[in-house]
C-alpha cells in the first residue's frame, strides 16, 4: 500500500504527520524571500523535514486513511506498520525511498536517515495561487554623471542679465516660505479658538446634567440595608517548572478526556497547552524541585505508564 499521497494531503492542514513505527514529517513556516542571483521572488511556504525519533502513533495518519478507504482502524494500522517495516528494510539494504510530492529518504554513512524535500509543492494554504517569478532589474540612467561630463567639455557663459535673475530667485523662495508660515499660523490660531469654544460648551453641558441628576435624586433617612459578608476560599494550583508529561494529543477533546481519567485515579493532572508541533499536552503533575519531579516520574513509569517523560521549562 502506498501512503505517500495521504501524507502529502495531510501536510496541507497539519504541521506534524507521524508514520507509526517509522518517523514524523514536520512542516515549518518559511517567509517570502528574494534570490538576488536569479532575481527571483519566492512566496511564503512550508519547509518539510523528517524526524525519526517521533515514531509513536498519534492516530492522525491511520484515521485519515481509514476514513478515505472506509475500513477499520485496526486493520489499517497493521497495514501502515507493515509499510514502515518495509521502508526500514529498504533503507538498511542501502536503497532510497521516493515519496511522491513529499521527498526522498536514504541512509548516510552513519546509518542515519537523511531526507531531501521535493520542494515542488507549496503546503502553505494561505499562499495558494502564488508562485515564484523572476523580474528583470531596472536599468536607471545616471543623468548627473552625463551632465558633469558635458560641463567639462563645453564651457557655459553667463550674461549679466541672467546673473540678476539668478540672484533674484532666492528672494522669491524666501518670500514663499514666509507666506506659508503666516498662513499656517493664522489657520492654527483659528482652529485652536474653535476647539476652546467647543470644550467650554461640553463642560457647561456636563455641569448642567450633573446638577439636574442631583436635584432629582432621593435620599432615604433610614439606614442602608446591610448585606452579610460572603467569604470564598479559592485555591489556585501554582505550577512548577518541571512537568511530568502523560501524553500529547492532536485533538483537544482527547486531551481533556485524558485529564479527567488521570484525576479519577488520584493524580493532580492538568492541561499544559499546545507544543510547537501543534499537539495538546497533558501532565500528571508539576513540581518546582527537579528532584521531586524525577522521583515522581520514576514512580509513574513503574506503576502507570512507561511512556511518561519529564518536561522542564527554562
Amino acid at each position: 500500500m502506498r501512503i505517500d499521497s495521504y501524507i502529502e494531503k495531510l501536510l496541507f492542514d497539519y504541521n506534524c504527520v507521524v508514520v507509526p513505527g517509522f518517523g514524523a514529517f514536520l512542516a515549518h513556516g518559511k517567509s517570502a524571500e528574494i534570490d538576488v542571483t536569479t532575481n527571483t521572488l519566492v512566496p511564503p511556504s512550508k519547509t518539510i523535514s523528517f524526524n525519526a525519533q517521533l515514531s509513536k502513533n498519534d492516530g492522525l495518519l491511520v484515521s485519515h486513511i481509514a476514513k478515505e478507504k472506509k475500513l477499520g482502524y485496526e486493520e489499517l494500522l497493521q497495514e501502515v506498520e507493515e509499510v514502515s517495516r518495509s521502508w526500514k528494510s529498504k533503507l538498511e539494504q542501502g536503497e532510497s525511498i521516493e515519496l511522491f510530492g513529499v521527498g526522498k529518504l536514504w541512509h548516510n554513512r552513519e546509518q542515519r536517515i537523511q531526507f531531501q524535500p521535493e520542494n515542488k509543492t507549496n503546503f502553505l494554504t494561505s499562499s495558494f495561487g502564488l508562485s515564484a517569478f523572476s523580474a528583470t532589474p531596472i536599468q536607471r540612467e545616471v543623468l548627473k554623471e552625463e551632465v558633469e561630463e558635458l560641463e567639462e567639455k563645453i564651457p557655459f557663459i553667463i550674461t549679466p542679465e541672467k546673473r540678476e535673475q539668478t540672484s533674484f530667485r532666492p528672494w522669491l523662495k524666501y518670500a514663499a516660505v514666509l507666506f506659508l508660515a503666516v498662513s499656517l499660523g493664522v489657520t492654527s490660531y483659528r482652529t485652536y479658538g474653535d476647539l476652546q469654544q467647543k470644550q467650554f460648551a461640553v463642560q457647561q453641558e456636563a455641569q448642567e446634567q450633573v446638577s439636574r441628576l442631583i436635584q432629582e435624586a432621593t435620599f432615604f433617612e433610614s439606614d442602608p440595608l446591610e448585606l452579610p459578608a460572603l467569604n470564598l476560599d479559592v485555591t489556585k494550583k501554582k505550577l512548577g517548572k518541571h512537568h511530568v508529561i502523560a501524553g500529547a494529543f492532536r485533538m483537544e477533546e482527547n486531551a481533556e478526556k485524558r485529564v479527567e481519567q488521570l484525576k479519577s485515579k488520584g493524580f493532580n493532572a492538568f492541561y499544559l497547552g499546545i507544543n510547537k508541533y501543534g499537539l495538546h499536552q497533558v501532565a500528571y503533575d508539576s513540581f518546582e524541585d527537579p528532584k521531586e519531579a524525577l522521583a515522581f516520574l520514576k514512580k509513574v513509569k513503574t506503576s502507570e505508564s512507561r511512556d511518561a517523560w519529564l518536561l522542564s521549562e527554562k
